[in-house]
């Protein structure tokens, strides 16, 4: 038992109530670093021989998840019907997190503005950003727009923390402009849908603009994101996690 040789109780009991005891939380970081460390060895193993099966953890955002993955998962439960696929539509900086801690083995996800050298970044698909508004809204019936008239009006953006915010936060920023900011959503289909009745402009993926959003052209202004796939280049990738890179990369950097 490990308490007997660590020589500590490492739980409290009481009753049906389980908690930790302080030398327990002291333990868990190593506990759980421990455990990360067995499934990768699990894994290795694994790799060596036989069918490309078990579980494999993705982490996705809602707006990839629906515009881009879906012929990428078409084909991998295609050809890899034996893994079960454990796909979670969270914020791509929350997928990011998790593969950092272990908890997802990928994440599919916009890349962050600055290389993170802690985690393999892959483009996959370059997503041109728009300016955009309602066609009543007041920058619509300018025949030029500036980033200064931008600041004039509300502005409806993911937040502050989102990869896509600090991407057009860091143009205004670059200009000395300060964004009036009266909204803030991660879902970029409740913004398309905001924008679209005039509650403010905002910015969004170029592909999401349709008849009801004007796009709002700025010269010399051109905005784009990257999405891609990451995943921790310490950890032993899985055959089904190596088989996903196959499908999203032209030139992956492994094989199942």
């Amino acid at each position: 038992m490990l308490e007997e040789a660590l020589g500590a109780s490492l739980f409290d009991r009481l009753g049906r109530r389980i908690t930790l005891t302080e030398a327990g939380r002291t333990l868990l970081p190593r506990a759980r670093q421990l455990l990360l460390e067995l499934e990768d060895m699990k894994r290795a193993v694994a790799n060596l021989t036989g069918p490309v099966t078990g579980v494999l953890r993705v982490g996705t955002s809602h707006h990839i998840g629906l515009h881009r993955l879906p012929p990428v998962l078409r084909a991998f439960s295609q050809h890899y019907g034996q893994v079960r696929l454990d796909l979670r539509f969270i914020d791509s900086e929350e997928a990011y997190e998790a593969v950092l801690s272990g908890d997802l083995e990928l994440g599919i996800v916009t890349l962050p503005p600055e290389p993170d050298p802690r985690l393999v970044a892959r483009e996959v698909w370059v997503d041109p950003l728009a300016f955009v508004a309602g066609v009543e809204h007041p920058l619509a019936r300018q025949e030029t727009v500036a980033l200064s008239d931008l600041t004039r009006h509300a502005a409806i953006l993911p937040s502050s923390s989102t990869f896509t915010r600090q991407i057009a936060s860091g143009l205004f920023q670059e200009a000395g402009l300060e964004l009036q900011v009266s909204m803030t959503t991660n879902y970029l289909e409740t913004i398309r849908m905001m924008a679209a009745i005039g509650l403010g402009w905002s910015v969004l993926p170029a592909s999401m603009a349709d008849h009801e959003l004007h796009i709002l052209e700025i010269p010399g202004v051109s905005l784009r994101r990257s999405l891609g796939v990451v995943y921790h280049p310490r950890r032993t990738l899985s055959r089904a996690a190596a088989a996903m890179l196959n499908l999203l990369l032209p030139e992956p950097d492994v094989r199942p």
